[in-house]
């Protein structure tokens, strides 16, 4: 019997969008259930999720009875375990390339424009909506002008490493939902712009977008 997948998730995360792509590249059924970030004071703060997961964050994966956190973590345990399709290359350079650009999004460029940092500059420190904006741009545009870097560096497969999607466009994706959302311009980007081009062409990262979930408010 198959074990069932059950995604704590939101809309608009970033983290929990990579393990929707990840999910749907490996064509995996799963429940999502929704936790809203904001309403109410954030729902991942209730005791009944912290419960689940300490760090009171999506993505949280259950597999059974395991709870999954972390989402480059999960992604490379859903990985071991499911191991068709795989999302990390067999040769072990490409492996640790498709990791490193992974991490370049989710440890250098992603936590310094999280929600909970945001809020914090917001309400804490009192800095105004324009430097908010500021912050978020210089450390997404010092992230990518490195990502793009390595791309070329490492040469010019059709994704990010070679010719099949990795954990690496798992993460690509979503940062640059989210460098839009703050209107920074990719245009300086042109690799980067090719890969999302042919992601964006699979249905597995179109099934995965944030106005595609069920919790994602009205158009």
């Amino acid at each position: 019997m198959t074990v069932a997948l059950t995604l704590h998730t939101y809309w608009r995360s970033s983290a929990a969008y990579r393990v929707r792509i990840a999910l749907h590249l490996k064509g995996l059924a799963f429940d999502s259930v929704p936790v809203h970030l904001v309403q109410g004071g954030g729902e991942q703060r209730l005791p009944s999720f912290a419960v689940r997961n300490p760090q009171k964050l999506v993505p949280t994966l259950q597999h059974g009875d395991a709870v999954l956190t972390q989402s480059l973590a999960i992604i490379e345990y859903l990985d071991e375990v499911f191991p068709d399709v795989p999302l990390l290359p067999r040769d072990a350079l490409l492996r640790q390339r498709a990791r490193a650009l992974a991490q370049l999004v989710a440890c250098d460029i992603h936590p310094l424009g999280n929600l909970r940092v945001l809020q914090y500059l917001e309400h804490a420190l009192q800095v105004p909506q324009d430097a908010r904006t500021r912050w978020v741009a210089r450390w997404v545009q010092d992230g990518l002008e490195a990502f793009e870097a390595l791309l070329v560096q490492y040469g010019q497969g059709e994704f990010c490493v070679g010719d099949a999607p990795t954990i690496a466009d798992c993460a690509l994706l979503p940062q640059l939902y989210n460098a839009r959302r703050f209107g920074i311009d990719l245009a300086p980007y042109p690799t980067i712009r090719r890969i999302e081009t042919a992601c964006a062409a699979l249905p597995a990262f179109d099934a995965a977008a944030p106005e595609r979930q069920a919790d994602a408010p009205p158009a």
